[in-house]
């Protein structure tokens, strides 16, 4: 059995969307004239036509967001928990559900459970809604026959990841804004309002003080060139993703990253916060070390720092510590380095793994306030600067004409 979705008409000739399961196409079609309804396009929901444009007003990259999917694990979790069953969990899920795309991707994963297909089978039928991860997990969970608490482990995980995105990224959306407006307002100045102020002074042939002609000089250039500006911007933009899609430009970019005083120690800590708590909650769900690895690095999205993880990876297949593979590349803090030597020696690699995991997301948190504590006044004051030297542009002329009255 399978999941189709359908746009269809029903008897008062509105439109309707929705998921339907059934052996075939033809017998989807069947269903739908039994429902009363008309259908004017039917398809199979599967990992390719997940990406495809037609009909898909929900879709974008992924078709399922991250805090979407931190909320499905969670209500998942809990039902099982709750005694129900996997297929009546995901019959729940679909009927409560509110989005089209979560609705259309339970609805497949369903038909593949009823195909016969396991969880973690089903669920990898939809790799770029489910990551390895997920699945891993998902797997290890029904082999051990505690999927219930695995799960609850896995809402968790991707909750903290969400709660650590949306930190990050709230953390800089007031100074990108005040960014963006303080050169907004400069621009406009600069571009409208300083040349009518500034043609007084000079149509009085009146000797302008150095501060008033670099500003003058300023304006006219930006007045002439600001088209190039905008789409030298816009070239340097999209020439920048297309480069950063080749992986070893990507991996200089990376690397360059890491070098940065303030960039860098935030990249580093995200990436090692995800891997620490990765691997925790592989290791403590029974998951080998090896296969733990192979999937925490994946959820790296520093190419240099995934390299050094694949490479301890190999390291640890031939043998060797963990903790000293890693150090090898110096790449990760110490501190992690040194709580995974001593879940090592002492057997508790996992909760070491978990302790490393939370004290990196407790370090970013601190410095991500202290930054932008730091960062908002000193926008502020930037932005003062600006302002004051383009008033006093202005108004050195208009003093020493006073004076010249005088």
């Amino acid at each position: 059995m399978a999941a189709f979705r359908y746009e269809a008409l029903d008897g008062a000739g509105r439109i309707t969307h929705g998921v339907i399961e059934a052996d075939a196409l033809r017998q989807a079609r069947a269903r739908l004239r039994e429902l009363g309804l008309i259908a004017i396009a039917v398809q199979a929901v599967t990992q390719e036509t997940l990406h495809t444009s037609k009909g898909q007003r929900w879709l974008w990259s992924r078709g399922i967001s991250s805090g979407q999917l931190s909320l499905l694990t969670r209500q998942l979790a809990t039902l099982l928990d709750a005694g129900l069953t996997i297929e009546q969990a995901l019959s729940a899920m679909i009927e409560q559900s509110e989005s089209e795309a979560v609705r259309q991707v339970l609805a497949g994963v369903r038909a593949e459970l009823l195909s016969g297909h396991t969880l973690a089978q089903a669920l990898g039928e939809y790799r770029t809604v489910f990551p390895e991860i997920y699945c891993a997990l998902v797997k290890a969970g029904e082999a051990s026959g505690e999927l219930d608490q695995v799960l609850l482990k896995l809402a968790d995980y991707t909750e903290a990841r969400q709660a650590l995105r949306q930190k990050v990224s709230l953390a800089f959306v007031y100074p990108a804004i005040v960014t963006l407006v303080a050169l907004m307002v400069v621009a406009g100045l600069l571009v409208y309002v300083v040349p009518q102020v500034i043609g007084v002074f000079q149509h009085s042939h009146q000797a302008l003080p150095l501060l008033t002609l670099m500003l003058i000089g300023l304006s006219s250039a930006l007045q002439a060139t600001w088209a190039y500006l905008l789409a030298g911007m816009i070239a340097a933009a999209v020439g920048m993703r297309v480069l950063l899609r080749r992986n070893e430009f990507r991996y200089r970019w990376h690397l360059n990253l890491l070098g940065l005083p303030i960039i860098g120690r935030l990249v580093r800590g995200i990436n090692t916060a995800r891997m620490a708590s990765t691997l925790a909650i592989l290791t403590s769900s029974g998951v080998p070390l090896l296969i733990s690895l192979q999937s925490a690095s994946n959820v790296v999205a520093n190419l240099p720092m995934r390299q050094a993880l694949e490479d301890a990876a190999k390291k640890v297949r031939e043998g060797a510590a963990l903790s000293r593979a890693l150090a090898a590349s110096s790449l990760f803090p110490p501190i992690l380095v040194h709580l995974i030597a001593s879940g090592e020696s002492s057997g508790r690699l996992d909760a070491m793994l978990d302790r490393a995991a939370r004290q990196q997301e407790q370090e970013i948190a601190s410095y991500i306030s202290v930054l932008t504590s730091l960062l908002e006044p000193v926008l502020i004051l930037v932005m003062g600067g600006v302002v004051l030297l383009i008033v006093l542009a202005i108004l050195l002329p208009i003093i020493e004409m006073n004076q010249m009255v005088r």
